[in-house]
């Protein structure tokens, strides 16, 4: 019948990427998941769980463990990056930087001279910085990359929304846009319900509301879960499940996500979060959405944001990415080194 397995690689088996794993294999979206990590013990524990799991998933799927072994998830359809130290970001503001880009550089080159030509999704932060590195070390079209970005955060966004309308998100067109971080903002003169623009809708006491507090409350939200157990996890996994899932089902699904701008939102060279078409062939169109002058003036300034931390990073080649053994640059500003 010619069927074509879905392969699936994680790499980073922390507490994002088995949650990933959880989740495409209750999903039934993967018949195989190859994972990566460089702590053995968590990783083979995490690999025997998720195999016994699988006896209750809708079909069968197996979790193999690849150890380090990075071009083992060439063979993949997509590859979603969970690597990192989360509690670097508590440390230190660039911490979580330094480490998350130098992990990226020591599997992206690998991969690629292994003859990967599939997708990632990045899940690691800076996403929009990490997402630019594994485009420019890949050697893939712009369109095979992309970080899960604000594809959370716009989730957040609609539910804030939810609550106060009580309506049911899914009946809300919403989107949190720029930096997966502190500069990014709602695009808030674009919400709409039932084809409606939200602010036409103020006079009805139900969709009167402080776009403010809403904006703020979707990009707190990360920071109370981070509050409460050091980590986010669930929902940050299944934001990357559904990604996965819009490209191996061909979707054409509109998410928001960080993705290359090539002039769309007057923005060149650098990974941001807009909305986007995702299906078969990765990002299929960008799609620009209104926005007031505040707004495009806050967009702007968030990408200034995401190109202020890519500035900060070590010059490293492509070359230098896929001749091993890999040895990486000093970031000059990495504290993590310092004595």
């Amino acid at each position: 019948m010619g069927y074509h397995p879905v392969s699936i690689g994680i790499i980073g088996m922390g507490h994002v990427g088995p949650h990933a794993a959880n989740s495409l294999i209750l999903q039934g979206i993967a018949d195989e998941i190859l994972v990566c990590d460089e702590n053995e013990d968590k990783l083979r524990a995490e690999v025997q769980d998720l195999n016994d799991s699988t006896v209750f998933a809708p079909h069968r799927a197996v979790i193999t463990n690849c150890h380090t072994d990075y071009e083992k998830l060439a063979q993949c359809d997509v590859i979603i990056n969970a690597s990192g130290q989360v509690t670097l970001s508590a440390i230190s503001r660039t911490g979580e930087l330094f480490k998350s880009v130098d992990d990226a550089r020591l599997f992206a080159g690998r991969i690629a001279a292994a003859g990967f030509t599939g997708y990632y999704v990045n899940v690691t932060n800076p996403c929009d910085v990490v997402a630019r590195e594994i485009f420019r070390l890949s050697g893939l079209p712009s369109s095979h990359v992309m970080g899960t970005g604000t594809c959370l955060d716009s989730a957040r966004l609609r539910t804030v929304i939810a609550l106060k309308t009580q309506l049911a998100p899914e009946s809300i067109q919403a989107y949190m846009v720029g930096e997966h971080g502190n500069s990014q903002i709602a695009a808030w003169s674009s919400v709409s319900i039932a084809g409606k623009l939200l602010n036409e809708l103020s006079d009805n006491p139900r969709f009167a509301m402080d776009g403010a507090e809403a904006e703020s409350l979707a990009r707190k939200g990360g920071y109370i879960a981070y509050h409460g157990k050091q980590r986010t996890e669930y929902a940050i996994a299944n934001a990357a499940t559904r990604i996965v899932r819009a490209i191996v089902h061909d979707e054409k699904v509109v998410l928001a996500a960080s993705v290359q701008l090539n002039g769309a939102y007057g923005q060149k060279g650098l990974f941001a979060s807009v909305p986007c078409i995702i299906g078969k062939d990765g990002v299929e169109e960008v799609l620009e959405i209104d926005m007031n002058d505040v707004e495009k003036q806050g967009f702007a300034d968030s990408c200034d944001v995401i190109r202020g931390n890519f500035e900060k990073l070590a010059p490293f080649s492509v070359e230098s990415s896929r001749t091993m053994p890999i040895v990486l640059p000093k970031h000059a500003e990495d504290d993590r080194r310092l004595d």
